[in-house]
């Protein structure tokens, strides 16, 4: 089989391919209006290039019939495509992508609409930015829903489209490298939510691998992939997946947040009062403070 055979899409959608175009053309035209470094234009594309295979090349015949598979779709989709993609920092040059016009007529005043801005509020607020990010894996994974969602198209659609949308959103406000203002957490607020996104993923890790029954059926009904490996094997595979990779990004997300805090510090672009807050804060979970 050819590469060409590999990166054509197992189930077409036009509408991903439209809003995916859309995202590249708005980047590149974003990079001819200002610069951006090659590490970022490279973090860019390499989670865009991620989200697409994951989402549209034939490779998603198997992540439909093979769960430890499924996980790693959807590892690829909520965590290391939206994470490299957020580590480019894309959303000044997207802007600056823009025709002016589009810009300061439709986009500027969309996001001032008072609806779009109390949903971002709500959405981006920090407890409820962990709630999503880990509660929308619980709900994908309770074994009913799981059922309902790998057989019927539309909601497999959803369902990927959910996690990709949550995951840009969560690693967008975590690992934003400004002060606050204008970035919406303070650092210090940046990594608490990091680390608190952990341990939920590695309960429900831990307990999909420690599971003595076939939780998912629909693997079996459907028929697997990979026929050789027994129900529970798959099972223990993709809890593994969810329970050590979902952790580590946290902790490398951790680490990096951390990074642009020092970052800050060092240029004087925290301002003292929220500075030392946040030191007192970070002292409470014995993190290092940056003094």
């Amino acid at each position: 089989m050819t590469l060409l055979h590999w990166l054509s899409p197992w189930e077409p959608s036009p509408t991903f391919v439209a809003v995916f175009l859309s995202f590249s053309v708005l980047y590149l035209r974003g990079t001819r209006r200002q610069h951006v470094s090659l590490d970022r234009q490279l973090a860019f594309w390499l989670g865009m290039a991620g989200i697409y295979i994951a989402l549209h090349t034939r490779l998603d015949y198997y992540f439909e019939r093979q769960f430890f598979l499924h996980r790693l779709q959807h590892l690829v989709l909520h965590h290391l495509g939206p994470f490299l993609i957020a580590l480019g920092h894309p959303g000044a040059v997207l802007r600056a992508g823009m025709p002016v016009r589009v810009r300061q007529r439709v986009f500027n005043p969309f996001l001032r609409w008072p609806p779009v801005r109390y949903l971002l509020n709500v959405l981006l607020h920090p407890v409820v930015a962990v709630v999503l990010f880990t509660g929308i894996i619980y709900f994908w994974l309770a074994s009913s829903v799981h059922f309902i969602a790998m057989l019927d198209w539309r909601l497999y659609r959803v369902m990927n489209w959910s996690v990709t949308v949550d995951g840009l959103l969560f690693w967008c406000l975590v690992l934003d490298r400004r002060p606050a203002p204008p970035a919406r957490l303070s650092p210090g607020k940046r990594i608490l939510v990091i680390v608190a996104a952990a341990p939920p993923q590695i309960v429900l890790g831990a307990y999909v691998f420690f599971s003595t029954h076939d939780r998912y059926p629909i693997y079996a009904l459907c028929g697997r992939a990979l026929v050789g490996m027994s129900a529970l094997r798959d099972q223990q595979l993709g809890g593994l997946i969810l329970w050590i990779p979902g952790a580590m990004m946290s902790a490398v997300g951790a680490l990096i947040a951390l990074r642009h805090w020092l970052r800050l510090s060092a240029r004087g672009r925290l301002r003292a009062g929220t500075r030392g807050a946040q030191l007192r804060r970070m002292s409470r979970w014995g993190m290092p403070s940056s003094r």
